[in-house]
């Protein structure tokens, strides 16, 4: 039997220790007979040097030696950082089963006792290569788990701050998040639950004393419903107005309003003709006349706006409708809000009343409803940043399941000349 076929291949060198300079050459003859590359050390503090300059990759030692002892130097073996596990076999006269568990409890792997017969010597060694053969596939799955780890993590470093630009670039889609049109002040709301999010408010104006509000809600969450809000941005912008689907050119010249369900309308058909997507969304437009405080609305699947009179009760209007994206054909209603002085109106995503609290329950329009009567005297971009922390209270939690979304119109009454 030679080295390769005792060893498995995997123990080619050997490291003989024992204080016996006869033990020690009866061991290494047959060692060397078979195959393997043996080196001989007298003492435990020699054995140790050794192994510092060049690990075995199994070492056979006496136990009782004067000096570093076997099962000392099996402790200190053991605490030596090595790149491979080194397997050891301590040699003893010793049969109690206390001892044998004091070897083991010193990190040996094996025992053989004393004289050694070279059968059994020939059997332990394959045995330890068994082992040693495992370890090193191991280690070498886990080295290729690492690098594919490290590899990964790489990768994933690389997205995280592709996504960060991506939130800010998303983040700039509502450039402006207050304005004050004096008949009424607007205030829009953003928060997304990751990196990038499927929500989108805005404004546009449509004339001197008129403006577009709007709320969307893209369904699915990441990157493939923040491409479809970017998208629906330019279809509803407040700097190109000829993108603007919610407004049409006169043949003066200038541009008026869309009825909103015609225009939602016009968005359905460009959505199930032209765009390959299986993302749909909700949305609530609004067409807010800031003389008169007459709001005209229509809703596509998007929760119920709720109207807060200057009083201070909460109801939630709309009859609901359908999302845009699902039907082709689909028809879209509308319906009018008269707004007086102290009013105001929040047009809100689903992640509002969806938010879930930390007994399982969701929030829904009572729990809004209480929050903006707590939140009477709050105004403006203030209110929204209270009723995120609101939410988060109610969550137990300031990271959110789903995106936050909102426009706060307020009316103060008419502020253009009669």
């Amino acid at each position: 039997m030679t080295g390769t076929d005792a060893g498995g291949g995997v123990i080619q060198r050997v490291l003989v220790v024992d204080d016996s300079r006869l033990q020690r050459r009866i061991l290494t003859a047959s060692l060397q007979r078979w195959g393997f590359e043996v080196q001989e050390a007298e003492s435990g503090e020699e054995a140790l040097r050794l192994c510092r300059d060049q690990p075995p990759d199994l070492v056979m030692s006496d136990w009782m030696m004067p000096g570093l002892s076997g099962l000392e130097f099996c402790r200190k073996f053991r605490d030596l950082q090595q790149e491979s596990y080194g397997y050891f076999i301590l040699l003893t006269s010793k049969s109690d089963k206390d001892e044998v568990a004091l070897g083991l409890d010193a990190g040996a792997d094996d025992f053989l006792t004393k004289p050694v017969n070279a059968a059994e010597l020939r059997a332990r060694i394959s045995a330890g290569a068994r082992i040693l053969r495992m370890q090193r596939e191991l280690t070498e799955k886990n080295r290729l788990i690492k690098s594919t780890l490290d590899e990964l993590q790489t990768l994933y470093d690389s997205l995280d701050s592709d996504l960060v630009e991506a939130k800010k670039l998303q983040q700039s889609l509502v450039s402006e998040r207050y304005r004050d049109f004096g008949a009424a002040e607007v205030s829009l709301m953003l928060q997304s639950a990751g990196h990038v999010g499927g929500d989108l408010v805005g404004m546009f104006p449509i004339g001197a004393t008129r403006i577009g509000l709007y709320g969307i809600d893209v369904s699915g969450h990441g990157i493939s419903s923040a491409l479809m809000t970017a998208r629906l941005a330019g279809y509803l912008s407040a700097s190109v107005p000829e993108q603007n689907l919610a407004l049409r050119k006169t043949r003066d010249g200038r541009f008026v309003a869309r009825p909103p369900a015609q225009a939602i309308a016009m968005l359905n058909r460009l959505i199930m003709s032209e765009m390959e997507t299986e993302h749909y969304f909700t949305l609530v437009l609004a067409d807010v006349d800031l003389e008169s405080g007459r709001v005209i609305l229509s809703q596509a699947g998007h929760p119920h706006p709720a109207l807060q009179r200057a009083d201070g009760t909460v109801e939630f209007v709309g009859a609901g409708g359908l999302p845009v994206g699902l039907i082709d054909g689909a028809e879209f209603e509308q319906f009018e809000v008269q707004m007086g002085p102290g009013d105001r109106l929040l047009i809100h995503s689903d992640g509002v009343i969806e938010c879930a609290g930390q007994t399982g329950a969701l929030l829904q329009e009572e729990g809004l409803a209480h929050i903006l009567r707590d939140l009477r005297q709050t105004r403006g971009m203030a209110l929204l940043e209270s009723l995120i922390w609101k939410l988060s209270d109610f969550a137990g939690d300031a990271d959110f399941d789903d995106d936050i979304s909102g426009v706060l119109l307020e009316f103060k009454g008419s502020a253009f000349p009669g």
